[in-house]
């Protein structure tokens, strides 16, 4: 399974702040779960999965750097893909992270 390691390392620090983060590889990548939840994912393309509500699909797909994620004929409207360059500074990385977090902590928990 081939991913971006930094990026799963710098991805990991983050997701600290959020809570204790379950690690799995899924996705063809490093996954990282909150309370059993998806959250983000490391992808093996480079750059962020990122898990969201939806609510504000548009405005996200507006920037040049995210995209839906397309999984065979499916495409996404609460996952979207974000490329590396959108993940240079802490800052970045934080705000995708935090999306993620916060949509797979109000989800209810897995056992």
């Amino acid at each position: 399974m081939t991913y971006d390691e930094q990026l799963a390392d710098r991805v990991r620090d983050v997701i600290a702040e959020h809570g204790v983060a379950e690690e799995k590889n899924m996705f063809g990548g490093r996954a990282f779960l909150l309370g059993g939840n998806l959250a983000v994912c490391a992808s093996h393309d480079g750059g962020l999965l990122v898990r969201t509500d939806g609510s504000d699909a548009d405005e996200l797909l507006a920037d040049q750097h995210v995209e839906s994620m397309v999984m065979g004929a499916r495409t996404s409207r609460t996952w979207f893909r974000v490329d590396p360059a959108a993940l240079t500074t802490d800052d970045r990385l934080g705000y995708w992270v935090g999306r993620g977090a916060t949509t797979a902590k109000a989800l209810p928990t897995k056992g």
